[in-house]
């Protein structure tokens, strides 16, 4: 097994990012910022060109009606005529229909899907993908700005190898869109941190939605309430984490580190750090499992590609510097500290000691159902 940590990219994979309505360039943002500090050294990452999802790949998961759709427009740029099958097919609102649609749909699926193959056949014990994570899609609809479910084909993809595949989902919105994949299955894992707050989408994820049939217990939320910070978050995720580890035991790992959850984050509303996600991300690493990295949510595109550079540089065990290079494309947008890390606001954090235990204390419950 090669012991280097494969990254993910490709020039047409941040072409299609790149144009998603709600992240306009964000993608070239991200790889920008890494480019630029040099952390993609040869000694540590292995650059893999992704390749693009199959037809078949995209419907293992996804429904043929929904995939043909997008095929049969892709070629189109007046959708006049197809009103009724955008909402059907939820391209509309969050995510409005787009010229070449089933070119966006390969390409992002199969840079996640790129990234399963390599550990699946063992060239690799890492492997990152910051340019998918897309984890509201549906079975037989997109939505949530995503319009595919990289993810559950990537799991799917894993699972004929691994045995028993522990999701875990970081972004501040709940992973609705694995987790449904997923329900009735106790082979994958799905457990989701994110806010829970009236109105905040997709307004899923409850403490007690654990899943269904021989999958119950195998689908498990850890909702946290507004202004969550460094410290209630990791006091949870320590707990929660090492029970399901012990208990569920997998032998491969999937983890979505969506930004937007990070302080100043025009979504999320939430107050974690850097250090927080990486906090985590350490201890995901320290389970010695395969490990697929992907992105997600993350509207401050700088604070997003601040994320992503660290936390690919704790993944590799490379230094960073804390000024930004002056060498960015994007140097502006990281004003007016013009540093890689973020300090918390003065947001007060609801999540009390006793919200924390009574949440720990379920899914510990939780567990102890799982083998």
């Amino acid at each position: 097994m090669n012991q280097k940590v494969v990254y993910i990219c490709s020039a047409e994979l941040i072409r299609q990012c790149n144009r998603l309505p709600t992240m306009l360039n964000r993608a070239s943002m991200v790889q920008d910022l890494i480019n630029s500090y040099e952390v993609l050294s040869p000694e540590k990452f292995l650059v893999v060109k992704s390749l693009d999802a199959t037809e078949d790949e995209l419907k293992s998961f996804h429904s043929s009606a929904y995939i043909d759709f997008l095929k049969k427009v892709n070629d189109l740029e007046d959708f006049d005529e197809f009103e009724e099958e955008q909402l059907e097919y939820g391209l509309a609102y969050d995510c409005p229909i787009l010229e070449r649609s089933y070119d966006l749909v390969k390409v992002i699926a199969g840079g996640t899907v790129s990234a399963a193959k390599l550990l699946a056949r063992e060239k690799c014990k890492v492997a990152i993908n910051w340019f998918g994570g897309w984890h509201h899609a549906q079975r037989d609809s997109a939505g949530g700005f995503c319009y595919v479910n990289d993810i559950v084909i990537a799991i799917q993809e894993l699972s004929r190898t691994f045995e028993r595949v522990l999701y875990v989902d970081l972004d501040i919105h709940h992973g609705d869109g694995v987790q449904n994949a997923f329900e009735y299955s106790n082979k994958i894992l799905t457990l989701s941190f994110h806010k829970k707050s009236p109105g905040f989408y997709p307004g899923t994820g409850d403490l007690h939605d654990v899943g269904s049939a021989k999958g119950k217990y195998y689908s498990l939320n850890v909702p946290m309430l507004d202004g969550v910070g460094h410290g209630s978050y990791l006091k949870i995720f320590d707990k929660v984490f090492h029970s399901v580890l012990t208990s569920f035991k997998p032998k491969c790992i999937v983890v979505q580190c969506g930004a937007d959850g990070l302080s100043g984050d025009p979504v999320g509303e939430c107050n974690l750090t850097l250090k927080t996600i990486g906090e985590c991300t350490e201890r995901v690493l320290k389970s010695d499992l395969p490990i697929l990295f992907v992105g997600g949510g993350g509207y401050n595109f700088a604070n997003t590609a601040r994320l992503w550079v660290y936390l690919t540089s704790l993944i590799g065990g490379v230094s960073l510097h804390e000024d930004i290079p002056d060498n960015s494309e994007y140097f502006t947008e990281y004003g007016p500290t013009y540093e890689l890390y973020i300090d918390a606001s003065l947001q007060k954090d609801q999540n009390t000691d006793a919200y924390i235990a009574s949440v720990t204390s379920t899914i510990e419950s939780c567990c102890s159902f799982i083998s």
